[in-house]
């Protein structure tokens, strides 16, 4: 092996090391257990998890799967996750995000910013939910709270209303209300397993209606 190819060698390597050095250094994790977490707009890391704080992933920043106990989750326009959960605290995704696999709350409101994409499902207990022109392709899914598909949405898999198994009922609660507004396309059958109040904009085509039948609207 002749000077050349030996320094040609030499430059491969060292350049080959501080790639693979950023790149593991890149996808760091982020773990605590109190405080709030913020990755910077552009940054890329692997999982980011806390439990008593919220995190916000930074416009075009891209993260492994994102979680929360107690706290809200912010996913900036055109950041990239791999999942967003939290357990009491709301999930806003951004314009032109994208959640690759699912998010999940358990008390908490869901927001998806226009062109967000989802490629897993929606899914919480109690808090409202809001599609606001993004697409999403594993399905909704609730037990209290209420859903509105904006217009330009599209969801694939269906919306699921569980049934409500708490014995207690309050005297100020109400039947979840669904929202579809023009311009919105549903796959999938929408499964009720209570009672719901359904709104539906003229022209909308809706798939077929499993379970307890709603109470149907036309909106104005």
């Amino acid at each position: 092996m002749n000077f050349v190819t030996r320094c040609a060698l030499t430059v491969l390597f060292a350049f080959a090391a501080v790639v693979l050095g950023a790149s593991a250094h890149a996808a760091e994790n982020i773990s605590k257990v109190n405080g709030s977490v913020k990755v910077e707009p552009g940054q890329q890391v692997g999982d980011v998890d806390t439990v008593n704080g919220s995190v916000t992933i930074g416009a075009g920043a891209r993260a492994g799967d994102v979680e929360t106990v107690n706290g809200s989750l912010k996913i900036e326009d055109k950041a990239v996750v791999g999942s967003a959960e939290t357990v009491n605290g709301s999930i806003t995704v951004g314009a032109e995000a994208e959640v690759q696999k699912g998010i999940e709350a358990v008390n908490g409101s869901l927001t998806l910013r226009k062109d967000a994409k989802v490629a897993g499902g929606l899914e919480n207990v109690n808090g409202s939910m809001l599609v606001e022109g993004a697409r999403v392709d594993g399905g909704i899914e609730t037990v209290n709270g209420d859903i509105r598909l904006a217009t330009g949405s599209q969801v694939t898999g269906g919306i699921h209303v569980q049934e409500h198994k708490s014995w207690w009922k309050g005297k100020n609660s109400r039947n979840p209300r669904i929202t579809i507004e023009q311009g919105v396309t549903v796959e999938g059958p929408l499964h009720f397993e209570r009672e719901v109040e359904l709104y539906v904009a003229p022209g909308v085509t809706l798939p077929p209606v499993e379970g307890v039948q709603p109470q149907r609207f036309t909106l104005q």
